[in-house]
């Protein structure tokens, strides 16, 4: 199964400023939404408190602190599917994660919540295209497979 990490993020990094944030800068959403529709989603409890909509046509999987990444990759019955955040949720599944669909968006933060917090493995990736979002902004998704 194809373990996706899907996420918009500062061009320095961070992908919220705290939390509690609910992304209004992402310009990603269309994009989000048709890659993911059908295929269950990942996500922390945080992450899922910040939706600004409800995520239709996607199973919803909502991970907590203490919960095994493993055991939920292997209860899933699908060709793939995403992990969406946040950051302690992506460095729970980064061992198992096959691709990368990253969007920088040209805003810098300074500081706030890393697409890796506390990140103890290094990921190797191999570009395989990049996705146009906003061409007038600059704006594309570059994806990314993680060599094993």
């Amino acid at each position: 199964m194809d373990v996706i990490l899907i996420a918009a993020v500062t061009v320095d990094g961070f992908i919220a400023r705290n939390s509690e944030e609910v992304i209004s800068w992402s310009k990603d959403l269309s994009l989000f939404k048709e890659q993911t529709m059908g295929y269950p989603v990942i996500m922390g409890s945080n992450t899922e408190k910040t939706l600004a909509v409800e995520l239709k046509d996607r199973e919803k999987i909502v991970v907590h602190r203490n919960d095994n990444a493993k055991k939920i990759l292997e209860e899933l019955n699908a060709k793939k599917c995403f992990v969406i955040g946040g950051g302690r949720t992506y460095t729970k599944f980064a061992p198992f994660l096959t691709h990368l669909y990253l969007t920088p968006h040209p805003i810098i933060f300074g500081k706030g919540i890393p697409l890796f917090p506390k990140l103890d493995l290094e990921l190797s990736l191999h570009f395989v295209r990049m996705v146009p979002v906003n061409e007038t902004e600059g704006i594309y998704q570059f994806q990314y497979r993680v060599i094993k």
